[in-house]
């Protein structure tokens, strides 16, 4: 999500999310290293500067699931900003090495009061995320397992956003890969295998994206006797 430099107000968007001050802390993520657990009292927002993160959620039964990947200029955690505040519902977890702003619950509520712009900007990154949200649903329902993974690893490239693509996504293994798409690891390491033979990905310790692969998601260019589910066509 870009930010601003200044709004009219006067008020420095990028700056307030960049430096540290009273009820604001930077903290340094190692991979692996946990925001916050599933559980956890909701008591401040973080603020991704660097890095990548997931989210994931842990059934009753001990199955985990990867709800969504969390990327530089995001928010994570803000179901903290209830009315009523609780326990954390997922676990936000650095992919790779990750630097965050976190946010009080108070200073960020404060914040979203006193100055108007800040509070239209987040505004936005929560209709953003919603709208994200709705995708990844429609995604889930309607197209099959190896188009899913096309999408999942071009948003991890940040392939549509404004400037260059990330093309090398970090480091996910096939396990994680497959709770996001609803298959077995076997599929997609099946499917990423098929991705390579057709030129759409790299792999050499790490994936490395081509801009082909978007032909599978726009375009639905993948031979028809390998898919999951018939194409559904809208009028």
């Amino acid at each position: 999500m870009l930010v601003n430099e200044t709004v009219e107000s006067g008020f420095d968007i990028a700056a307030f999310l960049a430096k540290p001050s009273l009820g604001r802390k930077i903290i340094e993520f190692k991979p692996k290293q946990t925001f916050f657990t599933q559980g956890d009292p909701a008591d401040c927002v973080f603020y991704l500067q660097k890095g990548r993160a997931r989210l994931t959620v842990v059934s009753s039964i001990g199955k985990e699931a990867t709800i969504t990947i969390i990327s530089a200029g995001e928010f994570v955690g803000e179901q903290t900003l209830a009315a009523i505040p609780g326990l954390r519902l997922a676990t936000a977890t650095a992919i790779n090495t990750s630097t965050a702003l976190r946010i009080s619950r108070a200073e960020m509520i404060r914040e979203m009061h006193d100055e108007p712009a800040f509070a239209d900007f987040f505004l936005k990154f929560l209709l953003a995320r919603s709208m994200r949200s709705q995708a990844d649903l429609v995604d889930q329902l309607f197209n099959s397992s190896e188009k899913r993974l096309a999408r999942i690893l071009l948003l991890m490239a940040e392939f549509g956003k404004p400037g260059e693509p990330e093309i090398f996504i970090p480091p996910i293994s096939q396990e994680t890969l497959a709770e996001m798409i609803g298959t077995t690891r076997s599929r997609v390491s099946f499917f990423m295998n098929r991705f390579r033979k057709l030129g759409f990905i790299s792999y050499n310790g790490r994936i490395q994206v081509h801009k082909s692969l978007l032909n599978v998601v726009l375009l639905d260019q993948l031979p028809e006797q390998n898919s999951e589910k018939p194409a559904i066509v809208f009028p």
